[in-house]
């Protein structure tokens, strides 16, 4: 038998072949069902990682995940989405994938098996940056090629992979295993692995943007309001948390350009749109240290 647990046999689906569509849906979710669980399993090594990521933000650093084929995917994936949800700059949290932007549709043939290739890629890092590398079966020598540029420059390195005998598990300076198992069709970690990934993923950049003030309670009060499902979310955050009407929660956006956490400052201090973001500023965008204030005097 391989040694690579992704690579194992599922003695729950032999049958799959055979089974009613419903009867293989099912089995795919009994399946699905342990990823949670597995993820659970991590949930220490993910908050450290969580302090770390956000620990190099503070520092003006990026995070930046590596993968090859879904792994590398899911992450370019995580990154796209921090721009319009928590207005960070585009670079701020990126994704590479072997093989450049043309593996992001279509197989290259080879780039996880090139070392230099991953080294080459990981020159973008510098020694604020974390390296975050996600593998299911933790063996792309393109990701030992990232983890050694990365250990050359003193770049903290993030390993995520679902198999605590590969490569990545032994190199990454923090790891985080969610053991899920073999697949339903042997080998195929797009599936219960990619979604173990999905939700850690998720956990990181989630949890170091609360963690630098990104959030307020639990509002995206850093979006972008970039279309109208956008906007009526700005108005209703505003409204809410200045406890105001849509109406006037929606003049304070339009005079701060739509900026929520600027129209809150607004409403809830009294400031004008000039000085509201000047006092977010000293207080590195943080809302609630600055609401804080109002409730001191």
């Amino acid at each position: 038998m391989s040694d690579i647990i992704t690579e194992y046999r599922n003695e729950n689906t032999k049958d799959i072949d055979m089974l009613s569509t419903i009867e293989m849906v099912r089995k795919m979710n009994e399946e699905d069902k342990l990823v949670a669980l597995a993820v659970e399993e991590e949930l220490e090594n993910i908050a450290a990682a969580i302090d770390l990521i956000a620990k190099q933000f503070l520092k003006g650093g990026k995070l930046i995940y590596f993968g090859a084929g879904t792994s590398g995917r899911l992450g370019i994936l995580d990154a796209s989405e921090c721009p319009p949800t928590f207005s960070v700059p585009d670079d701020m949290v990126q994704g590479i994938i072997a093989g450049g932007d043309r593996a992001m549709r279509k197989s290259v043939e080879g780039a996880e098996d090139d070392f230099e290739l991953g080294k080459k890629d990981a020159e973008v890092l510098t020694a604020n940056d974390v390296a975050v590398v996600i593998s299911a079966s933790g063996n792309p020598k393109y990701l030992l090629g990232v983890l050694a540029k990365a250990d050359e420059i003193g770049c903290k390195t993030i390993g995520v992979t679902c198999n605590p005998k590969g490569r990545v598990y032994e190199e990454a300076g923090l790891v985080i295993c969610p053991e899920v198992g073999p697949e339903v069709i042997a080998g195929s970690s797009r599936l219960k692995a990619g979604t173990a990934q999905k939700m850690i993923l998720n956990m990181l950049t989630t949890g170091a943007m609360i963690k630098i003030g990104k959030t307020y309670e639990n509002f995206m009060i850093d979006l972008q309001a970039v279309n109208e499902k956008l906007k009526d979310r700005a108005i209703r955050i505003v409204a809410q948390i200045a406890n105001v009407s849509h109406s006037d929660a929606l003049a304070a956006l339009l005079k701060t350009n739509w900026e929520i956490k600027t129209a809150i400052v607004s409403l809830e201090m009294g400031y004008d749109t000039e000085t509201a973001r000047e006092e977010l500023k000293k207080n590195r965008g943080v809302l609630r240290k600055l609401l804080k204030q109002k409730t001191e005097v």
